[in-house]
């Protein structure tokens, strides 16, 4: 793919309106409607919030500023006294579990943190560090890489709103250092990896460990976040068509990757990823994996077809052996936006 030559649809968030109410944003739809049944999660919550911040700093819309509210009112009346969060919360507004996963905690302090460091306004902001300081301790002491990462690239934007905050910067480096004592461990030969199988949201990994590189400037870090990117741009690319790992059993140290479903959430990782290489290295080759990878949402895929959805705003849930996963849900529509806004980072 040559540069500039990905023509990227309009940003439009018609569709992230239409599946929030006054609770949060619905965490599945059936074809382009809600599906009450399915209730809301602090998972998509946060990704949704992550979106409000990002899109608020190109445009400083109030619409966003309206559904910032709304998410990370949700986070609030999610987070436990003891600073974890429940995950799952029923249309009838019951939680629906005891306490939600370590993922869904780094997803939440990954939003706080994009809170702490927008253009929202500060009562916004002390709302967001009040959630994040009682739920940081929990991502140190989780054993989950992706709530790890998740928690340093909340960190990270902390960090740029409180540059003189020492405290943030142990945070980082501690989380960072338990990164690279999984990478030591589970990597070896041509499988540059943190652990023995490729699973969901991989791409979270390196992000955290480029971001963190620009705050602390250590060269591991970068050489890291390089090498297993590179191995997960290895895996994924086929001739010159990004093709996400499947969930149907994913992708086991030397077994076979499975190919379906692929779901829009891998192709927003990678995006990302591939924007942040670019951003530290300054290496064109990851500004062009970039646009290779965001074109899978606009046909460019093993089947041929758009998985994001100009007419609605919306985007399918993924690609399966038969064709499109036809529900446009909260995980896909999200993660979707997020990786467009930060393709508009490459235009500029």
């Amino acid at each position: 793919m040559k540069e500039n030559s990905l023509k990227l649809p309009p940003i439009k968030l018609d569709y992230l309106v239409s599946i929030t109410d006054e609770t949060g944003i619905a965490q599945h739809s059936k074809f382009a409607t809600p599906n009450r049944r399915e209730g809301y999660t602090t998972d998509d919550n946060a990704r949704a919030l992550i979106v409000c911040t990002k899109h608020n700093k190109l445009n400083n819309a109030s619409e966003t500023t309206n559904l910032a509210d709304i998410y990370l009112s949700f986070l609030y009346h999610m987070q436990m006294k003891d600073g974890r969060l429940h995950n799952f919360f029923g249309y009838d507004r019951r939680f629906l579990d005891e306490v939600g996963s370590d993922d869904s905690l780094g997803r939440a302090l990954w939003a706080c943190g994009c809170v702490i460091n927008s253009n929202l306004d500060k009562q916004k902001k002390l709302l967001a560090k009040e959630v994040f300081d009682k739920a940081l301790p929990h991502a140190i002491n989780s054993t989950s890489p992706r709530a790890k990462a998740s928690a340093v690239l909340g960190l990270c934007q902390y960090q740029h709103a409180y540059p003189k905050d020492q405290a943030l910067l142990r945070n980082i480096v501690e989380l960072i250092e338990q990164l690279l004592k999984l990478y030591e461990k589970g990597s070896s030969g041509e499988w540059r990896w943190f652990e023995e199988y490729l699973t969901y949201c991989n791409a979270r990994l390196p992000q955290a460990l480029f971001e963190a590189y620009e705050v602390i400037r250590d060269e591991t870090y970068v050489k890291v976040a390089k090498d297993s990117f590179n191995f997960l741009l290895k895996v994924q690319m086929s001739n010159t068509i990004f093709a996400p790992i499947g969930n149907n059993g994913w992708y086991k140290k030397g077994g076979v990757r499975a190919m379906y479903d692929q779901q829009s959430v891998e192709a927003s990782c990678m995006a990302e990823t591939a924007i942040a290489a670019f951003r530290v290295t300054g290496n064109r080759d990851f500004r062009t994996a970039a646009q290779t990878i965001f074109a899978w949402f606009l046909g460019k895929n093993t089947q041929s077809l758009w998985v994001y959805n100009p007419q609605t705003g919306g985007c399918y849930d993924g690609i399966t052996p038969e064709g499109l996963n036809l529900n446009q849900g909260a995980e896909a529509t999200v993660s979707y936006l997020l990786a467009r806004l930060n393709m508009e980072t490459l235009e500029h």
